[in-house]
């Protein structure tokens, strides 16, 4: 598994990680194996959030992790929060929707709380802003990352779904270097890209929806996390293997034919590809998919397989 530099390059860690979204709907003897699978195969970075499955995430992921025998220097666990979720409208197959978002000191501060405890665990290698706050008070939130970083519950610090001013809202304010932020990002799903393409055009893929990100991460030594790999909508299903996306099968099917992986693996490789040390975040509990995604990382596809696989997948070129 390929180590990537974290940030500023002061940490490294497995290019792919595992997130543990749906590990709260496992059993613990499953939510093992899972864990094993992933680290055997080089995987050493778990991401989750407090708000996935009400914090049976956390309890089922720290019971594996001892259950694994994984010493805990041996991994870098991250975690999300800044979401009250309203509960009327979460859904059973995983959509979650706020009720607000809040980046206040009190609750961010009990939230980690919560996390260590139902990890089981004294700290956080990283712990990120959910999604951006629009009451954000960024010398609030400074003063929750110092307080954190002081009382050892929190070694580096980062955001998700932020734009590039956001974090240079945050950032003039904390002390504290931001070195990741978590965004959506896939084959299907590609606004990061397609804006840095049709520069000064007028076609809709024109739009800057993203403040430059890819840019503007590589300036400032911000790794960019994507979640989703292989979603296409906002949790409208994958595309791999889907009916409806033929033709980005047919090529995904053709490349992975020639370096002896499965889809998966070229839907990670695509990503991977990116010179911007790009983490996949994959969200599966099923083992052999699990081993089958990770495979893409030590991939590195051609120039044109890539320009292939996204013009497969209906993206332009101007």
């Amino acid at each position: 598994m390929r180590q990537i530099a974290l940030g500023n390059g002061e940490i490294t860690a497995s290019q792919v990680a595992l997130g543990i979204m749906r590990m709260g709907k496992k059993s613990v003897e499953d939510a093992t194996t899972v864990l094993k699978t992933v680290y055997d195969q080089g995987v050493n970075f778990f991401d989750s959030a407090d708000i996935y499955t009400d914090g049976e995430s956390e309890l089922v992921f720290g019971k594996a992790l001892k259950n694994a025998g994984i010493p805990r220097d041996k991994v870098y666990i991250q975690f999300k929060a800044g979401i009250v979720l309203d509960h009327a409208r979460t859904t059973a197959n995983g959509l979650v929707f706020g009720q607000r978002y809040d980046f206040s000191k009190e609750h961010l501060l009990q939230a980690v709380d919560g996390i260590l405890e139902r990890i089981g665990v004294d700290y956080l290698d990283t712990f990120l802003l959910h999604r951006p706050d629009p009451l954000m008070e960024p010398d609030e939130v400074a003063e929750v990352f110092n307080t954190l970083l002081r009382n050892g519950k929190v070694r580096n610090f980062g955001v998700s779904n932020f734009n590039a001013s956001q974090i240079d809202v945050l950032q003039q304010a904390v002390g504290q270097k931001l070195i990741i932020n978590q965004v959506q990002l896939s084959l299907k799903h590609t606004p990061l890209i397609d804006s840095g393409i049709f520069v000064n055009r007028l076609e809709d893929e024109a739009v800057d929806r993203e403040s430059g990100m890819l840019e503007y991460s590589r300036k400032n030594n911000i790794t960019l996390q994507a979640w989703s790999p292989y979603q296409y909508g906002m949790f409208e299903g994958v595309f791999i293997d889907n009916l409806k996306f033929p033709e980005l099968n047919a090529m995904m099917d053709e490349i992975a034919k020639k370096y002896g992986v499965t889809k998966n693996a070229i839907a990670t490789a695509w990503i991977t590809r990116l010179p911007h040390n790009v983490q996949v975040i994959l969200g599966s509990m099923n083992p052999q998919h699990l081993e089958e995604s990770i495979a893409g990382a030590d991939i590195r596809l051609t120039r044109q397989e890539w320009y292939d696989l996204y013009l497969a997948a209906g993206h332009k070129l101007p």
